[in-house]
């Protein structure tokens, strides 16, 4: 077997992990699963992570880090506030409909977290690091564009996150893509509509 540096095969392991997961369930896939899904020994995977706790964790970073990613780099600034929020959203559907199956996981991890006893905090720890991302989306888009909120920042990244984890389970559920058009149009115009304006009704510079 190739000798790999730790922190690589960690990512090997998790990203067999979220295939196997994936495709068998939560509850189904095995720490001996996700070995034979890597092709590698057991005794590796245990060499990497100490539990199936460990993993778990692992794999929601690793989903979460990815879409937010995709995210980043669709957040340019463009010619308005309006397009470039629009191009975050846009880019964040078009990553559920490629990877339908990994935004699907997401839920049944939180619902894996909630159930297993001593994963309880995993659930949370999830969705603190949905606010977390978003937090970070819209300082990104502060500094880039100037423009000040007429909600505090904690308030609008908790709420995105809700709103964008609904949508995705409903279309999840429902399919529908062709109505995703007006949807992320209505709610792009709901957060530019968050933004202060000033007596002109130009957007208005933060402070300082």
């Amino acid at each position: 077997m190739t000798r790999m540096p730790s922190a690589e095969r960690r990512r090997q392991l998790t990203a067999a992990a979220i295939r196997a997961m994936a495709r068998d369930g939560v509850a189904r896939t095995t720490t001996r699963s996700i070995a034979a899904e890597a092709g590698v020994s057991l005794s590796v995977f245990h060499y990497c992570f100490d539990s199936k706790q460990a993993l778990v964790e692992s794999v929601i970073t690793t989903i979460t880090d990815d879409y937010v990613t995709v995210v980043k780099e669709a957040l340019r600034p463009r010619a308005t506030l309006e397009e470039t929020v629009r191009a975050g959203f846009q880019a964040y559907w078009e990553h559920v409909r490629a990877h339908p199956d990994a935004h699907m996981l997401t839920y049944e991890l939180t619902q894996y977290a909630l159930r297993q006893p001593g994963f309880e905090h995993l659930a949370r720890r999830q969705y603190e690091m949905y606010g977390d991302a978003y937090t970070e989306l819209i300082e990104q888009l502060g500094d880039s564009m100037d423009f000040r909120l007429s909600v505090p920042v904690p308030v609008l990244a908790r709420y995105l996150a809700a709103m964008t984890d609904g949508l995705t389970l409903n279309y999840l559920v429902l399919g529908d893509a062709a109505v995703w058009t007006a949807v992320l149009d209505t709610v792009t115009a709901h957060i530019a509509g968050l933004v202060v304006t000033d007596v002109t009704g130009r957007e208005e510079s933060r402070p300082g």
